[in-house]
């Protein structure tokens, strides 16, 4: 959709403030919405498929796409736009987002933009953010007027990050995943703990798991019915699994 050269498209948000404003009476209203590549994160997918009130699985076969060289060594999955001619996200509506509450974090960001690095030894991300300054935007000619934190609260982006950081480190981690004999199956463990949470939740529910692994019971029980507990535990698991970190204790 859009054919602007990156060093226009995206420039440094200085003095950490910026006009903004996106309303249904703006020309461009929806415009956005369309030939999106959108990356969704396990938070963006827990969110909406739980809006839906469908399983993962079932969101995964029917609203995305899965990107095997998007990522050096992880399968990335994409927001599948509706098959016509215009290409729109299949959640927009004429009145705009039909799952605005629980929309994904990049869209919240908009029309931010955020590079993020996890240094080790450090113990915080490094964040840097930009201005995607897109040409058929007319939202940046309104008069409303933002502060960096008054944009990041007001789209409710603290929970995205802080549960979107915690993966972001898992997928960059510099560590190794071992003998090539084994990438396959880490492959898809990564897949299914990552993007398929119901799935997953049957994998360690229904195999001998918990009496491998030392989990308390308080934990066990969270995990069968909350799916940000679960989520977070995946990533744990993901750590131990992928790269032999000490995340888990077995029994």
């Amino acid at each position: 959709m859009h054919t602007q050269k990156a060093k226009d498209l995206l420039t440094p948000l200085r003095g950490q403030s910026f006009h903004f404003e996106c309303h249904r009476k703006i020309a461009c209203f929806n415009r956005c919405c369309a030939k999106l590549r959108l990356i969704l994160t396990p938070y963006d997918i827990l969110r909406i498929k739980n809006r839906l009130g469908i399983s993962s699985g079932a969101f995964l076969d029917r609203f995305t796409n899965t990107l095997i060289h998007e990522h050096p060594r992880f399968t990335m999955v994409k927001l599948a736009m509706q098959d016509d001619a215009e290409q729109r996200c299949p959640f927009v509506t004429e009145k705009g987002c039909g799952i605005y509450e629980d929309r994904p974090g990049a869209c919240r960001l908009y029309p931010l933009g955020r590079a993020s690095a996890f240094v080790e030894g450090e113990g915080q991300v490094r964040e840097q953010y930009f201005m995607v300054n897109e040409a058929h935007c007319l939202g940046f000619a309104e008069k409303k007027g933002w502060t960096l934190d008054e944009w990041l609260t007001d789209e409710g982006l603290r929970d995205y990050m802080k549960i979107n950081d915690k993966w972001l480190e898992l997928v960059n981690s510099p560590k190794s995943l071992g003998p090539e004999k084994h990438l396959a199956q880490k492959h898809k463990m990564f897949f299914m703990a990552s993007y398929n949470l119901d799935k997953f939740r049957e994998f360690i529910f229904k195999s001998r798991f918990f009496s491998l692994f030392d989990v308390a019971p308080a934990r066990k029980e969270s995990l069968a019915s909350d799916d940000q507990a679960l989520l977070l535990f995946a990533f744990d698991w993901l750590k131990f699994s992928l790269f032999g970190e000490k995340t888990l204790s077995p029994s």
